[in-house]
């Protein structure tokens, strides 16, 4: 399952410095992917690109930019179930590709 930031986050941008895959970007900013750039996800606060996240597994036992948001705006998204097999493949790939 994937992170997400909801509406309630004031893009102070915590989050971002946290995520070892570099899957947190800028409201309005582009996010990339094995060098390949894909168009913003939210133009309004600071996002998640699902691609790239991987709930921090292979590198720590939780997602790091959870805690450290200060408004409480990330929460698990129900909407992107994996399993840890998943995000360590996941993982995997983006070893190989480039966060």
């Amino acid at each position: 399952m994937a992170v997400l930031i909801t509406d309630e986050c004031i893009s102070c941008n915590a989050c971002e410095v946290e995520c070892p895959n570099n899957a947190i970007y800028g409201a309005g900013d582009s996010w990339l992917l094995g060098g390949e750039s894909h168009d913003a996800l939210n133009s309004d606060h600071t996002y998640i690109a699902p691609d790239k996240c991987t709930e921090c597994v292979g590198f720590y036992d939780e997602p790091q930019c959870i805690p450290a948001c200060p408004t409480e705006a990330i929460i698990m998204d129900a909407d992107r179930v994996e399993s840890k097999e998943q995000l360590m493949a996941k993982k995997e790939h983006l070893d190989k590709v480039g966060r």
